[in-house]
């Protein structure tokens, strides 16, 4: 961070958005490794609600599932002790499969293509990076679009659960619960996709957050573990680290991206 903030002092800090554009331009330009880190608010602009916001997920809890806190319904212990409600809640929630990318999505899987971007860490787990044509892109809360049974650990599609007529959906091999490779509450982050966003965010140059007030979680975690010479933050919410940004976009995510992307 010492190289943000040193930078920072010599490039006085613009509120003309235009300015900042053109500086977020020479960011990247002189930039060898450029990383994106992406929350929820990414994902907003294609519908998909986030979690916590007055529109959010956890304050649009329906009639059944009112008396369950809404982290008890998306937590591992509601996954083994009841899993006829976790998989009810999941299936009527958290089902993205016909949900589009956005401006933002196709901005990033251009500028990874054009050798701009070196990839994206996201705490989402719909898809829609992918689906936009990313390609190095590592989903630290895991997937809904891969499932596994519990026992024999065979992998199945994203239709397997949201399709299945189950209650509980099971293993066609073993008879055994099929579950999503979701990072549930109370689980571990899957190392694999961890340890390659920690070491992108180690070796970044230039570090881009979005949609993400970065307040707890693994995102705030990999912030603070960047030492880069350029952060940028693009968050309609007012975000932490801020102080330490080199510019600070308050906007839609879709149109600053698109825009530095040359996006029509």
């Amino acid at each position: 961070m010492e190289g943000s903030q040193s930078k920072k002092g010599s490039m006085k800090r613009s509120e003309d958005k235009n300015q900042k554009i053109e500086q977020f331009r020479e960011i990247l330009e002189e930039s060898g490794s450029v990383v994106f880190l992406g929350g929820a608010g990414v994902s907003t602009e294609s519908g998909i609600p986030d979690f916590r916001s007055k529109d959010g997920l956890y304050h649009k809890t329906e009639k059944r599932f009112s008396k369950y806190r809404p982290e008890y319904l998306l937590s591992n212990t509601c996954l083994n002790r009841e899993p006829e409600v976790f998989f009810d809640y999941y299936r009527r929630k958290l089902d993205a499969r016909n949900v589009q990318p956005n401006r933002a999505h196709y901005a990033l899987a251009k500028m990874e293509a054009e050798g701009k971007l070196e990839g994206v860490i996201t705490q989402n787990i719909d898809g829609l990076h992918q689906k936009a044509g990313s390609k190095n892109v590592q989903e630290i809360h895991g997937t809904t679009w891969i499932n596994h049974c519990v026992s024999c650990r065979r992998e199945y599609g994203v239709d397997f659960i949201f399709d299945s007529a189950d209650p509980i959906p099971r293993c066609p091999e073993c008879g055994k619960m099929v579950r999503p490779d979701v990072t549930l509450y109370g689980e571990m982050l899957p190392q694999p996709a961890y340890e390659n966003a920690l070491s992108l965010i180690r070796f970044a140059d230039c570090l881009i957050v979005g949609g993400t007030s970065l307040e707890v979680g693994s995102a705030a975690q990999l912030a603070h573990i960047f030492h880069g010479r350029h952060l940028i933050i693009i968050n309609k919410s007012k975000t932490r680290l801020e102080g330490r940004a080199d510019i600070v976009f308050h906007d839609s995510i879709g149109e600053i991206l698109s825009e530095i992307a040359g996006e029509s």
